[in-house]
């Protein structure tokens, strides 16, 4: 009778466990696409307002759920300008009230203004707590020009969000618009007809990283070119950039095609967060010039890389349709640039790159968004998201999250749902005159 008992008894906690996870996945399932997407906007954007750092109110490099004590203090810029545009999207979906995300910006931008510059660009790191700048490397101690780019692109959308606001919101506006204004993009140059990455006081040039040809830093030739105190002419950008036409070097995979040289010669497209960084703002969707169409290379690189997983090459556990995405993200071992590639696939799905993704590919997204917030939740889900990244191959799953990595998430559902930031960014005067300065046409110029 007892054991018949204790068997009843572990029956019916097992049926309530059952229904109960059963109402779960029902419920999850039956979120409709403007819900869920509510969802992950609202879980990321936590990121960048209670997971901030807290002297400053900017975004912390990363937060590590299992190493809750590691690095709280340091701010990444390029971070930080993505949660520039994160907030105005959490004041506009009124995650926070307008004037408490006023108070926040303004207490970020005061801290930027405050910080440590190199002729005008903010460093990789900072200290959250001094505004002094934390190395990123032994030679990599001053300016970090796409970082500090980053940084302009978000500062435009502020301004252009609170322009005609009240005096608080004006306030902000002004201060936006100055400390953009205040990056002296010619410094870069070096005398040359290209943008350098880094310049610092102890070890000026050492870095010697001339960018040229496609990856994450197209934003920075658009706002050297946009600045009006310390503007870069064409020939920076077509010798820079476009490397003397160089740039032009079609290429596929699967039949989808690229047009330009991607940094390193990848193959077929590098990480994904080349199309995503530069376009939270600057707008692809029809946007040309004598070297390609970027709308296509952004859209085709996530293709591809779609593609890539679908296929399958190396027969990687968990990957597929509904889980996909390959970008610079934390690994099994430490930090890689994971990328279509056999030797840069490493089994690691980062949810960032599908996510981000979503403006140019919003079925298979979505489809993947779907799949890991319904079917694999208990692993990868948490207080501001999806984590980083992910193996089922190597059963890996650490609640570790990288700000640099969570902004686009946020920054480009929004585009896919109202083009807010798209709208923003090229609305703006100085962006308009920069690239018509580099003959850019887009249905989004005037």
């Amino acid at each position: 009778m007892f054991c018949k008992k204790v068997f009843i008894g572990f029956l019916s906690i097992w049926l309530v466990t059952a229904c109960s996870q059963k109402n779960k996945t029902t419920s999850s399932n039956q979120l409709s696409d403007h819900q869920l997407l509510d969802t992950v906007q609202h879980q990321t954007f936590q990121y960048f307002w209670d997971g901030s750092e807290k002297n400053s109110g900017a975004a912390r490099e990363r937060i590590n759920l299992d190493q809750p004590f590691y690095e709280t203090d340091i701010v990444a810029t390029g971070a930080t300008g993505f949660g520039l545009m994160g907030i105005v999207v959490g004041i506009e979906k009124k995650f926070v009230a307008k004037e408490d995300g006023v108070d926040r910006l303004l207490k970020i931008l005061n801290f930027l203004k405050t910080a440590e510059r190199f002729h005008g660009a903010w460093p990789h790191w900072i200290y959250g707590e001094t505004g002094k700048v934390k190395p990123f490397s032994k030679l990599d101690d001053g300016g970090d020009l796409v970082e500090t780019a980053f940084v302009a692109q978000g500062l435009v959308c502020i301004k252009q969000y609170f322009k005609n606001g009240n005096l608080k919101e004006k306030r902000l506006a002004n201060l936006a618009d100055e400390l953009w204004k205040g990056i002296d993009f010619k410094w870069y140059t070096k005398n040359e007809n290209v943008l350098y990455w880094h310049w610092s006081p102890k070890n000026e040039w050492k870095m010697n990283l001339p960018v040229h040809g496609f990856n994450e830093c197209l934003i920075m030739y658009v706002m050297a070119a946009a600045s009006p105190n310390y503007g870069i002419n064409k020939a920076v950008y077509d010798e820079g950039w476009a490397m003397r036409g160089k740039i032009k070097s079609p290429r596929n995979y699967n039949n989808i095609p690229l047009q330009f040289f991607h940094q390193g010669n990848a193959p077929h497209g590098g990480p994904l967060f080349w199309s995503h960084y530069s376009f939270l703002g600057l707008n692809p969707n029809g946007l040309k010039d004598e070297y390609g169409d970027y709308g296509l290379e952004t859209k085709n690189m996530v293709l591809i890389n779609y593609q890539w997983c679908v296929d399958n090459p190396l027969k990687y556990k968990g990957y597929g349709k509904n889980s996909w995405g390959l970008t610079s993200s934390y690994s099994v071992k430490g930090y890689a640039g994971h990328a279509p590639e056999i030797t840069k696939d490493l089994g690691v799905i980062a949810p960032t790159a599908a996510i981000s993704s979503i403006a140019y590919t919003p079925i298979e997204s979505l489809s993947a968004i779907r799949y890991w917030y319904t079917q694999k939740k208990d692993k990868i889900w948490g207080k501001y998201g999806f984590y980083d990244a992910f193996s089922d191959q190597a059963e890996w799953y650490k609640p570790r999250y990288l700000g640099i990595d969570q902004g686009p998430e946020l920054v480009m559902i929004e585009n896919y749902r109202t083009g807010l930031l798209w709208k923003l960014f090229m609305s703006d005067e100085d962006v308009q005159k920069g690239l018509k300065k580099l003959n850019f046409t887009s249905p989004n110029l005037k």
